[in-house]
């Protein structure tokens, strides 16, 4: 079976306020940030809960989208609650009750070269249906892990607390190196050789009776990973944010990532070393099951991560 045309759907996607078909939501071949990659996006869930679909962290996501433009000088021209609305809108008109969501903020293609004066910003959202970033699977299994000859940039290379466009290249290269040694996912150290993040996602791993992860450096200040702090503490599981090597991953008692695409994933491997007992532990099934009824509405706590679509 031939893998699915993103550009080929039925379809509304939001363009500039404006609800247009999929088809014919384009740009010219000149636009701005596709030459130069400045642009901010991101990527948010909504899933079906007793409610009706409902965005999770929705807030906090169209935060971290106009955190992100203001990092890198970009005026968006909505409010965060116009960004919001036209989130719920298109789930709404697609007739989604789950899907993974894109809003994106390019600039336009008034003019070429480095100095990006006199652009418009464009912004766009879409939703589809997305039940797994990986094989359905390895949520049960984990999956298995390789250290990247990539290095995760350095704070003062980009800014690195934006989730830009153009940072995903250093991403794309460690995935695909990773992928072709055989793993299914890469982890990228910083620039002294610690344990920095995956290629979208933050990670945990388990020692003892603590959990630990490394310290917001160089890592992407993930929405998940904030959802995993809450549950540790509902839990009584300390969090240690510290620099993290990547023999302490080898010899952890558990290990996963976590990402809105990923969600919780266990990790079972990493550069060949079994990870505990090889399979998901049980303090990772616990935030699974957190996570996951969490974010179909069956825990009455943290309602407010949930905005529903209707």
């Amino acid at each position: 079976m031939a893998a699915p045309n993103f550009a080929d759907r039925d379809g509304l996607i939001w363009f500039d306020g404006e609800l247009v078909p999929w088809r014919e939501a384009k740009v010219h071949v000149l636009t701005h940030t596709l030459h130069y990659g400045l642009g901010v996006f991101e990527g948010v869930r909504a899933y079906n809960t007793p409610n009706g679909p409902c965005i999770f962290r929705l807030d906090a996501h169209t935060n971290r989208l106009f955190n992100s433009a203001h990092i890198l000088g970009m005026t968006i021209p909505w409010t965060r609650e116009d960004i919001n609305e036209a989130q719920k809108l298109v789930i709404r008109e697609n007739g989604l009750d789950e899907c993974y969501l894109r809003p994106m903020c390019f600039y336009g293609s008034e003019a070429m070269g480095l100095r990006a004066e006199g652009l418009s910003t464009h912004c766009i959202i879409a939703a589809w249906p997305w039940p797994s970033y990986m094989d359905p699977e390895a949520k049960e299994r984990g999956i298995k892990v390789r250290t990247s000859s990539y290095t995760r940039h350095h704070v003062n290379i980009t800014m690195c607390k934006a989730k830009a466009n153009g940072n995903y290249i250093n991403s794309m290269l460690a995935l695909r190196e990773a992928l072709d040694c055989g793993a299914e996912e890469a982890l990228l150290l910083d620039n002294e050789g610690y344990v920095a993040e995956g290629s979208g996602e933050n990670i945990f791993l388990l020692r003892g009776k603590q959990l630990h992860t490394p310290e917001l450096t160089s890592c992407l200040d993930g929405i998940t990973r904030g959802a995993i702090f809450a549950f540790a503490e509902e839990i009584g599981l300390p969090i240690v944010e510290r620099r993290i090597t990547r023999d302490e991953v080898y010899i952890a008692d558990e290990a996963f990532f976590t990402g809105t695409a990923a969600e919780v994933l266990p990790i079972r491997e990493l550069d060949g070393r079994k990870i505990g007992g090889g399979r998901p532990g049980p303090v990772t099934r616990k935030f699974q099951d957190m996570y996951f009824d969490q974010v179909r509405g069956k825990r009455n706590v943290h309602q407010d991560w949930l905005t529903p679509v209707r």
